[in-house]
């Protein structure tokens, strides 16, 4: 879904061992607000159609972070600029990293 809107650097970790809110954590890129928007987008249609909305949302393309939160699956869409200086991949240092798209 993502890496059909051109997504960058898309990680999945399983965190079930390093954090209690979430079995997995996505984590991914756009190159600018119009691309982070088709990224959230393309991920929210693709789950509608299955019947699959998301629990919790928040953010836009303008703040350069967007969640999804589907209960058991978080999803951060970040601007390379705040993915840098959030550094998810580092908070979660303990949970295994499953997928890297690059």
């Amino acid at each position: 879904m993502a890496s059909d809107q051109q997504a960058e650097d898309i990680v999945l970790l399983d965190t079930r061992q390093a954090c209690s809110f979430t079995d997995y954590i996505i984590i991914c890129s756009g190159d600018s607000d119009r691309q982070a928007d088709a990224i959230h987008n393309e991920i929210l249609d693709s789950l509608k159609k299955e019947s699959v909305i998301p629990y919790h949302s928040e953010g836009d393309s303008d703040s350069g972070w967007i969640l999804l939160d589907y209960a058991g699956v978080v999803i951060h869409i970040f601007s390379q600029q705040l993915r840098g200086f959030y550094s998810l991949e580092s908070v979660y240092e303990k949970a295994v990293r499953l997928l890297t798209i690059q």
